[in-house]
């Protein structure tokens, strides 16, 4: 777990910027950049979760910035990668304009666009000292607030079991490996009814991650039930309103969104701070 004097010393006296190593900066022009330079992105992965805007591709200055706040605890970037994140969010609003949003105004619920992040599981909250994807939601919510979008975070999903470590795995391995894996808290289905949701994490590599997330938000919204609930001694979990047809994990995606437009609790669109470089292929065989 980091200090307090760990977290004020890197926002006070940063030793070299995390992107490149330039000294005396968190974040040098350079890279913030690379990060932030260009407008959000369409990227289609494959399995394709909800729509998804990337503000970066993951490479080179992004990938090292975000490995240093996730993994080494560089605080101080939560900001500007929230600024990114929040830059995808924007465009994936944009998009579903023809779904009911419209500027910055939401119809649904009490008026806000929910951010929704996908969790980490908690064995590797605890080993990192901090949840990134959630820090970097909070930061992109205050950044469209101060933009005038009505949003906040509901960090309402957890892991409902273990899985496999995901590396070497396919991205159709990888889904059949999340697969109702994700479920949402007791209460969630309450905050979820305040508005529709965009899904956010700070990285993109196959669209898995994603696609369970929509999954386990649509099981909720069609069913009206929290997907977790605590038996006798507080453990175990079940799952209610599931959409995963029986066999076909790969297939989990295909319902997410399709009716009721921005209704609350549906999954208007997801953003990322990053993506792999091969999901900004839009021409896909």
């Amino acid at each position: 777990m980091r200090g307090w004097w760990q977290d004020l010393s890197d926002l006070v006296l940063p030793a070299e910027c995390a992107g490149c190593g330039r000294p005396r900066a968190v974040l040098c022009p350079r890279c913030r950049t690379a990060l932030s330079g260009a407008a959000p992105r369409r990227v289609r992965p494959e399995p394709m979760p909800p729509a998804v805007h990337a503000a970066a591709a993951y490479a080179d200055e992004v990938r090292a910035l975000l490995l240093a706040h996730k993994e080494r605890g560089a605080l101080a970037l939560a900001r500007p990668l929230g600024e990114a994140l929040a830059g995808a969010v924007r465009a994936g609003l944009r998009q579903a304009g023809d779904r009911g949003v419209s500027g910055n105004r939401c119809v649904s619920g009490d008026g806000c666009v929910l951010l929704v992040p996908v969790p980490s599981a908690r064995a590797a909250v605890r080993a990192r000292g901090h949840d990134a994807a959630r820090r970097i939601a909070l930061a992109a919510a205050g950044e469209l607030r101060r933009g005038g979008t009505p949003v906040r975070v509901a960090a309402v999903l957890r892991q409902r079991r273990a899985v496999a470590d995901q590396a070497g795995l396919d991205s159709r391995q990888r889904l059949a490996n999340l697969a109702g894996a994700l479920g949402v808290v007791p209460g969630g289905d309450r905050l979820l009814a305040r508005g529709p949701v965009v899904l956010v994490d700070d990285l993109l590599t196959t669209g898995a991650s994603l696609t369970e997330a929509a999954r386990a938000v649509r099981a909720v919204a069609d069913s009206g039930v929290s997907s977790v609930y605590r038996r006798a001694g507080g453990e175990g979990r079940e799952e209610h309103g599931a959409v995963v047809p029986e066999g076909r994990p790969d297939r989990a995606h295909l319902r997410w969104g399709m009716r009721d437009g921005n209704r609350a609790g549906r999954v208007l669109c997801a953003a990322v701070v990053a993506a792999s470089p091969d999901s900004f292929e839009l021409n896909r065989n």
